[in-house]
């Protein structure tokens, strides 16, 4: 069955873009929809207090993992507050050279003791697996994916795991939920969030997820997953948006955009490093009517 509903309303669970150059833009002139942009969670540095809680010694290590700009900015942040001088042969390994510049804010850049993957994870493990001499400190946010711990463990290398950030449920309190017809989500905090400050979603609401976890937290919440990306077909969450709405304007089905279900989570595998490899320096959906709203919560 097409759905009827014309979208002319978007809330995206995100930042506005730093430019107006950006796949939003397309979508708005593409369809003449409206955007809005709010990020439904914020990060919190722990305290003194919760650092020293967690008994770890930043100095017992030789080498520090960042996945975020939040994580350098707290590990850097607890440090000075708790007068702990980091050496300056202490070693870095980011997830992307983006984070890995990122360290300019509060070290000399040395190429020597700076390593980046190329996107992922995954992909910094084969960097990582170089280094099995180092003891490695693991600077996380709260809630972190499982794999990362998997990761490391099966790479075989030494590490401690440290929280620096917690990820908490922003203040949507001021949003006309009714306002909108799509909704995007690009995490299962940002699930999370929408079930802490709105108990129901209007009736036919459109619910858009990134990722598998997002799209899982999202059916174990009640609600449709209306658009789900990436897939092989929509790469990118906004190409799935872009392509539902052209689909949904045209009369067209749209029920191979969504998911009804997800199979859960298996244990990462670790590939075994590639010899060329060269390290670079530097449940079911349940959807429920209430009041003719789709309420939002664990079954």
């Amino acid at each position: 069955m097409v759905n009827a509903l014309k979208v002319k309303r978007i809330l995206i669970s995100q930042p506005a873009p730093s430019s107006d150059k950006s796949p939003f833009s397309e979508l708005i002139s593409r369809h003449k929809v409206q955007i809005d942009f709010r990020p439904f969670i914020a990060v919190e540095g722990v305290t003194v207090k919760e650092f020293r809680a967690q008994r770890v010694d930043v100095l017992a290590h030789t080498a520090v993992i960042f996945t975020s700009r939040k994580t350098i900015d707290n590990f850097f942040r607890i440090c000075e507050e708790c007068r702990i001088a980091v050496p300056e042969d202490m070693k870095y390994f980011c997830v992307t050279e983006a984070i890995a510049l990122y360290l300019q804010k509060y070290i000399v850049y040395r190429k020597r003791k700076i390593f980046y993957g190329t996107a992922t994870f995954a992909d910094l493990m084969e960097v990582v697996a170089k280094h099995r001499e180092e003891k490695f400190l693991v600077a996380l946010s709260e809630p972190h994916k499982p794999e990362i711990q998997q990761l490391l463990a099966k790479t075989g290398v030494k590490f401690t795991k440290i929280i620096l950030a917690h990820t908490v449920p922003a203040d949507l309190s001021d949003i006309a939920i009714d306002n909108y017809e799509l909704i995007a989500c690009y995490s299962s905090a940002d699930i999370r969030a929408l079930h802490q400050n709105f108990n129901s979603l209007p009736q036919g609401m459109i619910v858009a997820t990134l990722g598998n976890a997002t799209a899982r937290e999202a059916l174990a919440a009640g609600l449709t997953v209306d658009i789900m990306a990436p897939t092989p077909k929509y790469p990118s969450l906004t190409m799935a948006i872009d392509k539902y709405i052209a689909a949904l304007n045209g009369g067209e089905s749209v029920e191979e955009f969504g998911v009804r279900e997800l199979p859960e989570p298996q244990a990462v595998a670790v590939a075994t490093p590639k010899k060329s490899a060269k390290a670079k320096p530097v449940s079911t959906a349940a959807k429920t009517v209430a009041g003719g709203r789709r309420t939002v919560g664990k079954k």
